[in-house]
C-alpha cells in the first residue's frame, strides 16, 4: 500500500513539474499583426489550419482502428 501511495505522489509531482516547466515560456509568444506582416500572418494561419485538419484526420483513423469501423 505503502508503494502504490509513493508510486502516485512521484506521478502527481512530476506531472505538475512537467506542466509548470511546459507552460512557463508560453507567455513570451508575440502576437502576429497582419496590418504590418500580412504575409507572416497568413502562413502562420496556413500552417496551424493544417496541423488542425492532419490532427483530426489522426484522430479519426485512431478511433476507427480501436472501433473496427470503416
Amino acid at each position: 500500500m505503502a508503494r502504490r501511495v509513493r508510486t502516485l505522489v512521484t506521478a502527481a509531482v512530476l506531472t505538475v513539474t512537467a506542466l509548470v516547466v511546459l507552460a512557463s515560456p508560453a507567455h513570451a509568444q508575440q502576437p502576429i499583426d497582419a496590418t504590418e506582416d500580412g504575409g507572416q500572418a497568413f502562413l502562420a494561419f496556413a500552417i496551424m489550419v493544417f496541423v488542425f485538419a492532419g490532427a483530426l484526420f489522426y484522430m479519426d483513423r485512431v478511433r476507427r482502428r480501436r472501433t473496427g469501423g470503416d
